[in-house]
């Protein structure tokens, strides 16, 4: 059976993806760099009453499956859109008999599952290094790690949307990931925040994902305000992305 044009795209651009070993390393190794770095502190392998009785590490492996979305989303898979409209590439595509969607979808089907397969890694390394436990929840954390995921690359095709070639799609995307850094915890984790800052942070795309992940986590539901931010957040940054994108 001859493959798709999707599916030939798609076997291209893992290809190249491959080859790229920064790429690599902040997509799929760096939110388990961190992790570990984190984990080596010895107070943040201490239990903590203010904390519910968890550990700050315990915090931290959903802080690093988002990093890798953040990663994933906006760092990687913006420049490499915006690079192939500069170059011209996608206008030449729109005239070839795969068209510039195929490999639009291609992109967001890599980067969605260099996401997930990077988020496996950091919760298999919280387990087996730090005695992390897993989610006590297997399908609500699931149902959110997905929707988060569709979440991050909607923010990334948005960035690519507004931005007209590759520095300014690097440009933008530098000035989210800061603001998306500190909502999804790397820093403060969202449930050590001051409440009234944790009440707007859950607002925002990656603070909704950490509650509806840590919810997960502690085998709970995720929560349907978390959820349906998530959810409002896919379709607003969608909506945004497939109108101001062009090919040329």
């Amino acid at each position: 059976m001859t493959a798709g044009p999707t599916t030939m795209v798609l076997r291209t651009e893992v290809r190249l993806f491959t080859r790229e070993p920064g790429s690599l390393f902040w997509v799929m190794a760096s939110p388990t760099v961190l992790l570990v770095i984190l984990g080596l502190i010895p107070s943040f392998r201490e239990v903590s009453d203010d904390l519910g009785g968890r550990r700050v590490i315990d915090l931290y492996v959903p802080v690093a499956v988002l990093f890798a979305l953040i990663m994933s989303g906006l760092q990687a898979m913006p420049p490499v859109l915006a690079g192939y409209r500069e170059r011209g590439i996608l206008r030449r595509m729109s005239t070839t008999p795969v068209r510039p969607a195929s490999l639009l979808a291609a992109q967001i089907t890599l980067h969605g599952a260099a996401a997930l397969v990077s988020s496996l890694l950091v919760v298999t390394t919280g387990r087996l290094a730090f005695g992390v436990r897993l989610p006590e929840n297997p399908v609500g954390y699931v149902l959110a790690l997905l929707l988060a995921v569709a979440c991050g690359l909607a923010l990334g095709a948005a960035v690519c949307a507004v931005s007209r070639t590759q520095k300014i799609a690097t440009a933008v995307g530098s000035a989210v990931f800061f603001p998306t850094m500190f909502t999804a915890g790397v820093w403060v984790p969202v449930q050590a925040m001051p409440d009234t800052l944790r009440d707007i942070v859950r607002f925002t795309p990656y603070g909704a994902s950490s509650q509806a992940l840590d919810a997960a986590t502690g085998g709970g539901w995720p929560g349907g305000a978390a959820l349906g931010v998530m959810a409002l957040w896919t379709v607003l940054l969608t909506a945004t992305a497939v109108r101001r994108f062009r090919w040329e």
